[in-house]
């Protein structure tokens, strides 16, 4: 039976349309709401966790830079370096508000800060397995590279870089990608330890529906746990969308699918609008739509390994306009994307069961190499025209060959450019 459409004529995306709004309108008057209150005095007294701190190297500056989450909004304040705080600290601080716009609220903010106290508090469940997973292993940034694959906690500055150089932050940042890996482990896990129950007390279910409704449970309370991550809540709405669209017998993998999900994000959480790692995202899953409309034929095979070369080489142009990192070391990106197709659900079941810190020595090694990296960057004028060629191609196949020419050029300058830096 062919697949419907979700949305059939103007008329749908019209009142479509009209609904997102009014959500996205309602959303944005509670967070203005929530401003003026903030902006209200000179000064807002408030609580909050500490998700990291940037420690300034300039001998001449005496503040650390923090970020603090609070109930309503994400900023950034210097603190004291002679104050004692780590991350996951619950503070109370004194902010002074009375020049932070709307526009500033909405994407994160700057603003001064006095009266900082740690507030003591219990850990949370969350937290303690933070702590059981650093317990594991020697040396806290292994540990902390391993809570940010599961937690999407903070990493380490010099890892965070590493990464960069190796090509590999979408690997590292908790993204659709792990949610595939994810369920498709406990889809394996479930379908074996259901499948004798279902065939002798509820063989009348759909099995397949039954799973998948647990793993949904299961994604949602890590959703919650890692504090709606904006890349991974993106994953889990199409996931969750995806479920209802095959019960529905409307066409999954389209690009109206998945600018609905990004129009339904954004109404409902209208300051992830100014998150990258959701507009990353969304540029991940695009290119990876765009790649089985146009080589869904080739040899199942050789797209496997062509479809990470490509999509890596396709958002290259849109990385390098706000990350210039380069290195030829980010070649390898493609063939790391593979393996880590196994590394992830290994480690978490290696830290499930107290041997996480087995491939330490191999983690170590590599967070100790520094290779040769140099910093180029998307102009804008061909940041904008690949986004324009991209969104063509959804349509015209010229542009789908024109966006190629541009992908291979590209990538092509800035490697053979990092090469003769290197060698030249």
């Amino acid at each position: 039976m062919e697949s419907l459409k979700l949305i059939n004529n103007k008329k749908e995306w019209f009142y479509l349309s009209l609904l997102l709004t009014l959500i996205l309108s309602l959303n944005i008057s509670k967070e203005y709401s929530f401003w003026k209150e903030f902006t209200s005095n000179e000064i807002y007294q408030t609580t909050g966790k500490i998700v990291n701190i940037y420690p300034k190297e300039n001998k001449n500056n005496l503040n650390h830079i923090a970020k603090i989450e609070t109930e309503h909004f994400t900023f950034f304040t210097p603190i004291p370096k002679n104050i004692l705080l780590k991350r996951t600290n619950t503070i109370s601080l004194i902010i002074v508000s009375q020049k932070v716009t709307f526009y500033d609220f909405l994407k994160g903010f700057f603003a001064p800060s006095f009266g900082i106290e740690v507030i003591p508090v219990s850990l949370t469940a969350v937290e303690n397995i933070y702590q059981m997973v650093l317990q594991q292993h020697q040396y806290q940034v292994i540990g902390d590279f391993y809570n940010t694959l599961f937690f999407a906690t903070p990493l380490d500055k010099n890892v965070q870089n590493l990464c960069a150089i190796y090509g590999i932050a979408h690997v590292v940042a908790i993204s659709g990608f792990h949610l595939s890996i994810i369920s498709v482990v406990l889809f394996f896990i479930l379908n074996l330890l259901y499948s004798p129950l279902h065939q002798k007390y509820f063989p009348y279910r759909n099995k397949k529906m039954d799973i998948l409704i647990v793993i949904t449970m299961v994604l949602f309370i890590y959703l919650v746990a890692i504090n709606l991550v904006p890349s991974f809540l993106r994953s889990f709405v199409m996931f969750l969308f995806g479920l209802f669209l095959l019960r529905s017998n409307i066409k999954l993998f389209s690009f109206g699918s998945l600018a609905f999900i990004v129009l339904l994000i954004i109404a409902f959480f209208p300051k992830l609008f100014f998150s990258l790692s959701l507009w990353f995202s969304v540029a991940g899953v695009f290119y990876i739509f765009l790649y089985m409309q146009y080589f869904s034929t080739l040899n199942k095979y050789f797209s496997f390994l062509f479809f990470n070369f490509w999509i890596f080489f396709a958002i290259n142009p849109i990385t390098h306009f706000f990350f210039g990192t380069t290195a030829l070391a980010q070649l390898l990106s493609p063939f790391i994307t593979i393996g880590f197709i196994v590394f992830y659900p290994l480690e978490l079941l290696l830290h499930l069961i107290g041997f996480g810190d087995i491939l330490d020595n191999f983690l170590e090694l590599w967070i100790t190499t520094e290779p040769k990296y140099t910093l180029i960057f998307t102009p804008i004028w061909l940041f904008g025209g690949h986004i324009f060629l991209s969104l063509l191609a959804i349509w015209y196949k010229f542009f789908f060959y024109l966006l190629n020419i541009i992908i291979v050029l590209f990538n092509c300058y800035i490697f053979l450019f990092a090469w003769l830096i290197y060698y030249g």
